[in-house]
């Protein structure tokens, strides 16, 4: 009786037992944004009107302390996002762009609240400096929908985000300065230990940290639970290290992202959970909580208070918007551009409130200035939500008119697999080249051998195979498994592939004894020359030793005549696509004439990697590579089956220099997509020999041009 009477007490208002308060706050993240997306409203808003309603200044359900620790999370998880999701390689080309709208949107609110605080609001110099200031910040609570449209990648995005942290960077610089001259501190001391500690903090975020997650990832490859935790760890661990240095934590937390950007590719399951979780349930908790600060009673507390909030909300929501506008004037972006970077940079929230409590707790500001700005973080984030959600789907739909017109044919990439071990690792591969915007699943293959042993065989291949699905599943890729009962394991290979209309065959080699089985591998008990005669398809043979996110640069070396091949384009393409996947540099060797075509297709297809050219004429001279690779690069080299444009006699060596020079490296030999010819050994047939290569060549040559007008295709081609 007694307890039940004490389990009553627990839930009188406000909620002190946790476990209704978890079971409140989950309700609210499942049910708020499915009502309100019935009225058209973002969820984002449903989320804060919720806090509004049960927080102290509501209803009384739940005190904010109840939730701190989640909503604090939730911050840091914005921020850190915004630094993983990051495009690095659109970042570095736009950093300046980034600088000049982080001056803009810094210095314009600076100024512009400088004047109302002192000409209109009559504040003295350090409480006008403290709130121009927090004018000037802003949170991304409005990123979540950028990323739920899919539109990070755009400029204006990455534009916003840049800006973002150099703002805030420079505003809580600001206060530190404020509180040390309040404090009386602001010495020679003050400086120099403020200089120190932001320059350890730095070293610490962005040297140390990446080698110390690709350190991990490459000791702890199968514990998919140990990364996620160890992603956490650094992140909290970063916004730690921040506060000691004098910075607010979600500095830390940006930087941790950018930290780890290149370590964790943004279709690896690792991602996907990252992203979840955040989404899931730390981000709601934030908005929850920026929700619970709002106290719609101050409007009643007399005009000062009315004026105040009014001329705090215009000036945050004006100063943000002429940032914006100048950005669009000076680096010509589309109405809707500027709209999402005023959408996305004109929240105030946790920053905001931070600025104006410690001026607060100083005495530096009084109530009303506190009343105003809670009100200020309402309106704000109310406006962020609608402009970012309609100016960001506008700009989504423009996105996806201008893509470019995809083959006839889609494509479809093919797993052979008989080694569970080299499952995930092909498969992440897979994953990692195939075009998101095609639909079509991945095809893990097993083939087995028709004897006797079949239906036994067909069991444990099964089971087998279920680890691919599962894998699969851990980054939302639609797989179609394809188990085949064939005479030999490249005879299934092939007419699995042609069944399928396969683009893109991914196998694994295994080492060996003999020089041929060294160099390819045997590939469930066939060697690799049946199974190039017989799949003429692009064909990648993968050595993995080590996770692809830890790849820092990808060599791709380029044989002469290859740009002459027919899948040279498709096999760029995914090669680009690889590098900006692993977050990885490009170094590519070529020929003068090879780099040439291969400029065009970057300049054609807007690709954002960065891509060094070094001359390399002599495929034969490995020497001049080695000297270029280092341990945690990943070598790609393309090579061409017997017969074909750019084959060469000395290609017949390639595997073994490899495996020699690159024995501890991720390496790849490519095999270009060709058409279907019958190889004559010399001195057979010798009529026939004259003539078959030339027809073969004006037919590559044919498809290779009808190839580069269906990818160059586009509005500035029409005419060329």
């Amino acid at each position: 009786m007694a307890h039940s009477l004490v389990l009553l007490m627990d839930t009188h208002l406000p909620l002190k037992d946790p476990v209704p308060i978890f079971s409140l706050v989950l309700f609210i993240i499942l049910l708020a944004p499915i009502i309100l997306r019935k009225f058209r409203i973002p969820s984002i808003i449903g989320l804060i009107l919720a806090g509004m309603a049960i927080g102290e200044h509501g209803f009384g359900v739940i005190e904010k302390g109840s939730i701190d620790l989640f909503g604090k999370a939730g911050l840091l998880y914005i921020m850190f996002l915004a630094g993983l999701e990051l495009d690095m390689t659109e970042f570095r080309k736009n950093r300046y762009r980034s600088m000049v709208f982080g001056g803009l949107t810094f210095f314009i609110p600076l100024l512009l609240g400088f004047v109302v605080c002192t000409y209109i609001l009559h504040f003295n110099f350090k409480a006008t400096l403290l709130v121009s200031s927090m004018f000037a910040t802003h949170t991304l609570v409005a990123y979540p929908l950028a990323s739920r449209l899919g539109i990070t990648k755009n400029e204006a995005v990455t534009v916003a985000v840049g800006g973002t942290i150099i703002t805030d960077t420079a505003v809580l610089l600001i206060l530190a300065i404020i509180t040390g001259a309040q404090a009386g501190n602001l010495n020679t001391y003050f400086w120099v230990k403020l200089g120190i500690s932001l320059s350890i903090f730095a070293l610490i975020i962005l040297w140390v940290m990446p080698m110390l997650g690709r350190w991990f990832f490459k000791k702890i490859k199968d514990d998919k639970t140990s990364h996620f935790i160890f992603v956490l760890a650094l992140v909290f661990a970063a916004a730690f290290l921040a506060e000691l240095a004098g910075v607010e934590g979600i500095i830390g937390a940006f930087l941790a992202g950018l930290a780890l950007n290149q370590l964790i590719p943004h279709t690896s399951p690792l991602m996907n959970r990252i992203e979840f979780v955040g989404n899931a349930l730390f981000i709601p908790f934030f908005l929850i909580s920026v929700g619970m600060l709002v106290d719609l009673r101050v409007l009643l507390k007399g005009p000062e208070a009315l004026i105040i909030a009014g001329a705090l909300t215009i000036m945050a929501l004006s100063s943000k918007w002429f940032a914006a506008f100048f950005t669009q004037l000076i680096f010509k972006y589309s109405p809707t551009q500027r709209n999402v970077i005023f959408g996305l940079s004109s929240a105030h929230a946790a920053a905001t409130i931070a600025v104006i409590l410690i001026g607060f707790n100083m005495g530096i500001v009084d109530e009303n200035v506190l009343n105003g700005t809670v009100v200020l973080i309402l309106i704000t984030c109310l406006v962020s939500s609608f402009v970012t959600e309609n100016a960001g789907r506008r700009l989504a739909l423009q996105e996806a008119e201008q893509k470019p017109e995809l083959p006839d044919q889609p494509e479809r990439i093919l797993v052979p697999v008989s080694n569970p071990e080299r499952i995930e690792a092909l498969l992440d591969f897979a994953v990692m080249i195939k075009d998101a915007k095609v639909a079509t699943p991945i095809y893990p293959l097993a083939v087995v051998q028709d004897d006797e042993e079949a239906r036994d065989k067909i069991h444990l291949t099964n089971k087998m195979m279920e680890k691919a699905v599962i894998h699969a599943a851990a980054t939302e890729s639609n797989v179609q498994v394809v188990t085949r009962i064939d005479l030999n394991v490249s005879d299934g290979i092939a007419r699995a592939a042609k069944e399928l209309m396969i683009s893109d065959v991914i196998l694994g080699w295994t080492d060996k004894t003999s020089t041929t089985d060294r160099l390819f591998g045997n590939i469930f008990g066939t060697t690799m020359d049946n199974v190039l005669q017989s799949v003429w398809e692009t064909v990648y043979v993968c050595n993995f030793l080590h996770p692809l996110s830890t790849t820092k640069k990808m060599v791709l070396v380029l044989p002469p005549n290859t740009e002459y091949e027919l899948g040279f384009l498709h096999y760029l393409q995914k090669m680009f696509l690889l590098a900006k996947q692993a977050g990885a540099k490009l170094l590519v060797f070529s020929t003068p004439r090879t780099k040439s075509l291969t400029e065009t297709f970057i300049t054609q297809s807007k690709l954002s990697v960065e891509v060094t050219f070094k001359p390399f004429d002599t495929i034969e001279d490995f020497l001049i590579l080695s000297r270029e690779v280092t341990r945690d690069d990943l070598v790609v080299v393309v090579t061409a089956r017997k017969g074909t444009l750019s084959y060469h006699a000395y290609l017949e060596n390639i595997p073994a220099k490899v495996s020699r020079h690159f024995k501890d490296n991720n390496v790849i030999l490519l095999y270009p997509e060709q058409t279907e010819i019958d190889y004559l050994e010399a001195g057979l047939q010798p009529d026939d020999l004259t003539l078959a290569p030339i027809q073969e060549q004006l037919a590559n040559l044919n498809k290779l041009g009808k190839a580069f007008k269906r990818i160059f295709k586009g509005p500035k081609n029409k005419g060329s």
